[in-house]
């Protein structure tokens, strides 16, 4: 075989080697996350280096508190679920219904319109960095995968709701039912429960305690979700662990 022969071969043999080990710690990372909670995500680290818009949000410092969903009233996760993805208990990671009306507003308007599931947030949130591109699509999809096969349900709504942005840098429930409403994640009512849910996914440019016509309007058609969907009969499989 010829030298050039021999360097094609190493190259690909590097290649095969180098996917080999990323597959390998993507899987070790998700496992790792089954047990335990992250110390920080990509997004926090950003949103705490980028440059303060004011001297009132400079002196702010990430809020951030894991907390198990046991620890959480159950009308939150209800209240997400009617208001970002409804199918959350069923679908493997994937509405695919809601991706292809997405795609089909997008193509047709100039505002981007999102068909995320819940699960897809998370591997987002949890495991990659925040933009627009179809590489990251594809890599948020492979992640979205691998927590659906490695996690229950449970666990990925309790890392949604424990690691999503729900005001200026503020991160998970706990910090926002403290902030919002001076009170744990645990005490938090229907109401409040919605009202959190109403600001997502911008909760920077939409306020909580002062919502806009639009997140009143949104935090109304949310408790009708909620009620909908069955209140805590609705939910309780998921609380306690059975999907």
């Amino acid at each position: 075989m010829s030298r050039y022969g021999n360097q094609i071969k190493f190259i690909r043999l590097l290649f095969i080697k180098l996917v080999l080990t990323l597959f390998l710690m993507s899987i070790l990372w998700v496992l790792v996350y089954k047990w335990f909670s992250p110390p920080a995500t990509l997004l926090m680290m950003q949103r705490r280096a980028a440059p303060a818009q004011n001297s009132k949000t400079a002196s702010e410092k990430i809020r951030y508190d894991f907390v198990e969903l046991e620890d959480v009233s159950y009308h939150v996760p209800l209240a997400f679920i009617a208001s970002e993805d409804q199918l959350f208990t069923h679908h493997n990671g994937f509405d695919y219904n809601a991706i292809h009306k997405a795609f089909q507003k997008n193509q047709k308007g100039r505002r981007v319109v999102g068909g995320s599931t819940i699960s897809q947030q998370v591997a987002k949130n949890v495991f990659l960095w925040h933009g627009r591109s179809y590489i990251r699509k594809v890599v948020e999809a492979y992640f979205t995968i691998l927590i659906e096969l490695f996690w229950s349900k449970h666990r990925i709504m309790e890392m949604y709701l424990n690691i999503a942005e729900m005001g200026n840098k503020v991160f998970g429930i706990e910090q926002a039912a403290q902030k919002y409403f001076n009170k744990p994640a645990k005490d938090l009512n229907a109401y409040e429960a919605a009202a959190i849910a109403a600001v997502l996914p911008n909760p920077i440019k939409f306020s909580v305690t002062n919502p806009s016509g639009y997140i009143v309007r949104k935090r109304a058609k949310i408790r009708r979700n909620m009620r909908n969907l069955g209140g805590k009969m609705f939910i309780k499989p998921l609380v306690d662990n059975e999907i």
